[in-house]
């Protein structure tokens, strides 16, 4: 085990001299796939087969996604592609309110800059890079031409889906907090990193590993790297968003939380008797 551990070291060193001293002007694309598994509860229960297939192709905008990640040796930006509905046609407005907006990091400044809109209302969510404490392993894949090595870490889940609502979380605050419970729920992260391209970025909030990352799993999701494109002919403008109130994760957390809860409280008013 001491003898892997001495050779990523050694190749890590030998990258990272390489790396710099050509790394002015190195940019490069990665393109990502993610896919999330359809949970649906005990009401998923009562469905049939033929059901539940229907489901999942009126949620495929919500649970298949596709990504680029623009990064040079110190930023990244972060979008995801816009989607046509396949059932209707028409982009999908309401899953838009919760969804990952544009998303800048610097892992220099330890930096977040994420655009969100919600409800017609723009915010620049400004935070710090959300820490991860990865354990690194010493299995190895390829996925490609990259040989990449195994990380892992566990973190709150609210940190990775701070940007997203369900009601089911709401219900289970309110729960909590009438019980006077503090429980912090988990999410184990597995992630795969190439050494080939030493820097210090992936997909979302991911980052901080001696390579970029190329695969991760989180809950029910999974984003795999199918594309990279390493210097580019045209130059990519990495740029910071700007525009809209800036706020921090938990503040913005708790401004979506406020707004569905009234929404939540109109909707049972309006009930008749």
């Amino acid at each position: 085990m001491r003898s892997i551990y001495v050779a990523v070291t050694a190749l890590v060193f030998v990258l990272l001299v390489s790396f710099t001293s050509g790394s002015e002007g190195f940019q490069g694309q990665a393109y990502y796939f993610s896919k999330s598994t359809m949970e649906l509860g005990s009401w998923g229960a009562r469905l049939s087969e033929a059901q539940k297939k229907d489901v999942y192709a009126r949620l495929k905008n919500r649970l298949e996604k596709t990504y680029v990640l623009n990064f040079n040796k110190e930023e990244s930006t972060f979008k995801e592609e816009d989607q046509i509905d396949a059932i209707s046609g028409a982009t999908d407005s309401w899953g838009a309110n919760f969804s990952r907006g544009p998303q800048y990091k610097n892992v220099k400044d330890n930096l977040l800059l994420q655009s969100q809109e919600f409800y017609g209302k723009k915010f620049l969510v400004k935070d710090k890079l959300q820490a991860f404490e990865w354990k690194m392993g010493s299995e190895t894949k390829k996925i490609g031409e990259y040989t990449c090595f195994k990380a892992t870490a566990s973190v709150p889940t609210s940190e990775l889906t701070w940007y997203d609502f369900s009601w089911g979380d709401l219900r289970k605050q309110r729960e909590m907090a009438e019980n006077g419970e503090t429980e912090v729920e988990l999410t184990q992260v597995e992630a795969w990193y190439t050494l080939q391209i030493p820097v210090s970025h992936g997909p979302g909030e991911y980052w901080g590993l001696p390579g970029l990352i190329l695969e991760v799993s989180a809950g029910n999701t999974t984003m795999l790297c199918s594309r990279i494109v390493m210097n580019p002919d045209e130059t990519i403008d990495i740029k910071a968003p700007g525009k809209g109130k800036e706020i921090t994760k938990s503040d913005y957390q708790a401004t979506v939380r406020v707004k569905m809860r009234e929404m939540m409280d109109n909707r049972g008013r309006r009930r008749p008797n």
